[in-house]
């Protein structure tokens, strides 16, 4: 089943191109990771799919179009995780979570015992209650990461047909940390059974973890396909202007810079 259709979707931000003519479809349950250069539109197609800016052409979801969903209705089926999420200052763990329940919630009514059922199940599931009372800008990196996945999970509980979207979630966190918030995605898509699209900058670790990937070059997919199909040396060559060798191994293409060799006399 095709979870997300996106047809011919092209964005202009200050009268700028950023997409152009983009098509690509998601599968249910799949992983898709959206790769590519600084300033190829990895950010801006997903905020696109979203319905959160500006975009010409089409998304489809599950068969319909946002247009035909409220702000409510699609905000219960669709979450974000932005890389740089806004944090209300002196909130705390709980309460910034529970913010995932508002689009459950009816305009002037308060949260029910229900939403915070959710919310305590979500933190009991990624380890969050020993800091529920913790003001979240004083977490860890990796801790922080766990709190915004676990607001979202809070927002798509309940919901059919859910979409996770996370752009860059493991910017800023070493390999540690990398390794744990992405096997944490992977587990919460297979066990609640939404699909995940995402964007990611650490090319091995993407081919790892996504079930396809896109190559996205000046607003335009270049390629779509495994990680092995993907990440390849020409391919990664021609759109990032890089040096690399790719290492194939057991989980997958390793993508390893080089230096360029000085031209002989």
């Amino acid at each position: 089943m095709t979870a997300i259709i996106v047809s011919d979707l092209s964005v202009r931000l200050g009268g700028n191109p950023v997409l152009s003519g983009v098509d690509l479809t998601v599968e249910a349950g799949e992983w898709l990771t959206v790769i590519g250069p600084n300033g190829a539109g990895k950010s801006t197609l997903l905020h696109a799919m979203a319905g959160l800016i500006p975009a010409t052409g089409t998304v489809s979801w599950n068969g319909g179009g946002l247009d035909g969903l409220s702000r409510r209705q699609r905000s219960q089926r669709v979450a974000v995780v932005p890389q740089h999420p806004v944090v209300p200052p002196g909130i705390t763990v709980f309460d910034y979570v529970l913010l995932g329940r508002t689009p459950h919630i009816p305009p002037l009514g308060r949260e029910s015992h229900r939403d915070l059922a959710i919310v305590t199940r979500v933190c009991e599931r990624l380890d969050l209650l020993g800091f529920a009372s913790r003001h979240l800008d004083t977490l860890s990196g990796g801790e922080r990461q766990r709190a915004f996945l676990a607001r979202a999970l809070a927002q798509l509980e309940g919901a059919p047909d859910t979409v996770l979207l996370l752009d860059e979630p493991t910017s800023a966190l070493d390999i540690g940390h990398q390794q744990e918030v992405l096997e944490l995605v992977d587990t919460l898509r297979v066990d609640a059974g939404f699909t995940v699209v995402s964007t990611m900058h650490e090319l091995s670790i993407a081919g790892e973890y996504a079930d396809r990937l896109v190559l996205l070059a000046a607003g335009g997919v270049v390629a779509v396909g495994s990680p092995a199909q993907v990440l390849t040396q020409p391919l990664l060559s021609e759109h990032y202007g890089a040096h690399i060798e790719v290492i194939d191994t057991a989980s997958g293409p390793v993508v390893v810079p080089v230096r360029p060799r000085p031209a002989s006399d």
